[in-house]
């Protein structure tokens, strides 16, 4: 066998060795991990009933620091008055029974799956109305158990919860969603929740709701005193702002479409009584249809909603322009039999004049001339009125009664439009 072979040889086999002595290395390390575990939560070695200490290993109130990572909000129910969300949940504290050695450095952390094996705060949503833990394809839950026992135990869970709600100002309101956290039997003494320091709820970036849009979210502490004690309570409030877009387009947009198509028998002959009638219960049905379909999407309140006087006055204007077409119909019918008594009248005159006339001689109907221009003359000069100057163009009261409409019924919707919307759209929210 020649040098350079032998030398191949020898490298071979040094390389198998150290792969092997790697292997090993980890096997053992491996190993040494489990002697860890076994060291701090053996049998006899770690009770999961009794809580930790305080700081510093004091008999105080063991301190868990929390955060939370919003994933996904699914939905806002209005008529349920509550929202779902989708979150990871995670707990930190510190238990100096599950110190271990870290191996210089190179055992960063211990993980488990299986919570019963350490203490865990006995925390629970207090507005909860449903929840569940995700288990595809494993159980997403970890506890993360580190050389200076701190524990991390972060797990993600879906929630349904209650989110009580004023709707005075909807569709213009913006709405708060809490998210309580309290302990169940641990009293201050013995557990207390702060938020984690720096960044305590985390938002996903591409957050996306389809009729809200989330606007900010504050932290705080809400602490509750009952018979049995003082327990410890975070909150985070949600601020949502509903997009007004959508009810803009499929509301108000429509009912004002409405109003309008309402205007229109003002315009129509007075004789056109079929067309008239039918204009105007068609659109009073379509409004009173309108006005059903949006309180069937909301829960039935005791106080009045922004969308209910905008609805409410859409149908009064409605309602207002057949009432008008029923007073039109009424004055023409009564301008009718006017008429027909002044022809009467003006026949009877006219036969009493020409017997008159006959009577009369040249002198006398000279006469008379005279004293009628006279008394014309001694009248006092009247100034003329705009209004009825204009009006007596129209010979009629039912046409008066129509033109007055044209003009009267889109003034005052335009007055209520800015009365409307300057209540309401620049309207502050009121405290809570």
């Amino acid at each position: 066998m020649g040098t350079g072979n032998f030398f191949w040889v020898i490298f071979y086999f040094a390389s198998l060795c150290s792969a092997s002595l790697a292997n090993n290395a980890k096997i053992n390390f491996r190993e040494k991990e489990k002697k860890v575990l076994d060291q701090i939560l053996g049998a006899g070695k770690y009770d999961a009933r009794i809580r930790p200490s305080g700081i510093n290993g004091t008999d105080g109130a063991a301190v868990v620091s929390v955060n939370i990572f919003v994933r996904s909000i699914s939905k806002i129910d209005d008529v349920t008055m509550e929202y779902s969300v989708q979150l990871t949940f995670r707990e930190q504290w510190t238990d100096e029974r599950l110190k271990f050695d870290d191996i210089q450095g190179r055992l960063k952390y211990l993980t488990l799956t299986e919570a019963n094996r350490v203490w865990m705060p006995d925390l629970f949503f207090s507005n909860e109305k449903e929840g569940h833990f995700h288990n595809i394809i494993m159980p997403n839950v970890y506890i993360r158990i580190f050389p200076n026992g701190s524990v991390l135990y972060s797990i993600r869970i879906s929630l349904t919860l209650a989110c009580p709600m004023n709707l005075k100002l909807y569709p213009l309101d913006r709405q708060i969603c809490s998210l309580r956290m309290a302990s169940y039997g641990w009293t201050t003494n013995d557990l207390v929740f702060l938020w984690k320091e720096g960044d305590p709820v985390q938002v996903v970036k591409n957050l996306h709701l389809p009729r809200f849009t989330l606007e900010k979210f504050l932290t705080d502490y809400c602490n509750s005193k009952t018979n049995t004690g003082e327990y410890s309570c975070l909150k985070v409030d949600l601020l949502f702002k509903r997009e007004f877009s959508y009810y803009l387009i499929q509301i108000y947009i429509p009912c004002c479409m409405l109003v309008i198509v309402s205007w229109v028998s003002f315009w129509l002959d007075q004789g056109a009584v079929p067309a008239r009638v039918s204009l105007g219960v068609t659109t009073l049905l379509t409004m009173a249809t309108q006005t059903s379909g949006i309180n069937a999407s909301l829960p039935p309140v005791s106080y009045t909603k922004a969308i209910d006087v905008w609805t409410g006055v859409c149908l009064t204007f409605v309602f207002g322009a057949l009432l008008e077409f029923a007073l039109v119909n009424y004055a023409s019918r009564s301008d009718m039999h006017k008429e027909n008594m002044k022809k009467k009248r003006r026949d009877l005159e006219q036969a009493s004049i020409d017997a008159a006339s006959d009577l009369l001689d040249t002198d006398s109907n000279a006469t008379f001339a005279m004293l009628r221009q006279c008394e014309v003359h001694m009248q006092a000069p009247k100034r003329p009125n705009c209004c009825k100057t204009w009006l007596s163009k129209f010979p009629t009261r039912s046409k008066r009664i129509d033109v007055i409409s044209r003009i009267t019924f889109p003034l005052v919707f335009a007055l209520f439009n800015l009365v409307y919307w300057s209540t309401y759209l620049f309207r502050e929210e009121e405290d809570e």
